[in-house]
């Protein structure tokens, strides 16, 4: 069982790597934010830090109290925890503003390998992420979340 601290961790990490494409073809925004999941879905998977914090805005705060350096505190303890990681995203809602700004929502199904008792763990989680495009780059600078059938906080 991961601790509040590790979860807050997976649950960050997978939100920077969870997006998909799907339903109509997408708008040149959406196909630059599908293009940024998967560079973190890609990061995410193996297991480096540094590309994913620098997806995080340096102003990146959220409902929890988290900040930038939070998060990367988090990905550092979650990536020595897991051997493997592989996540499963599901994208419900992608809103993006004015070409600068999205909003999406989606539900992330995500497991690790590690040395635990069971050997494996994994978990579902349904995120809420802010973005905002910084000159060419897309920033996660907020994000709320909670279990699959919990409520986002």
């Amino acid at each position: 069982m991961m601790n509040p601290l590790t979860r807050t961790l997976c649950t960050v990490s997978v939100a920077l790597m969870a997006l998909v494409a799907c339903g109509e073809p997408p708008s040149a925004p959406e196909a630059e934010l599908r293009a940024w999941v998967a560079d973190g879905v890609e990061a995410a998977e193996s297991k480096e830090r540094r590309n994913l914090v620098g997806m995080i805005s340096e102003s990146y705060v959220d409902g929890r109290g988290n900040e930038r350096s939070d998060i990367e505190n988090l990905l550092r303890l979650y990536f020595l925890r897991q051997n493997n990681i592989t996540l499963l995203p599901n994208i419900e809602e992608t809103v993006v503003y004015g070409d600068t700004a999205a909003r999406i929502v989606m539900t992330v199904g995500m497991a690790g390998t590690n040395d635990g008792v069971l050997g494996f763990s994994a978990d579902a989680y349904r995120f809420e992420l802010e973005l905002e495009k910084d000159g060419d780059d897309w920033q996660l600078i907020a994000a709320r979340w909670g279990e699959l059938g919990d409520e986002i906080k």
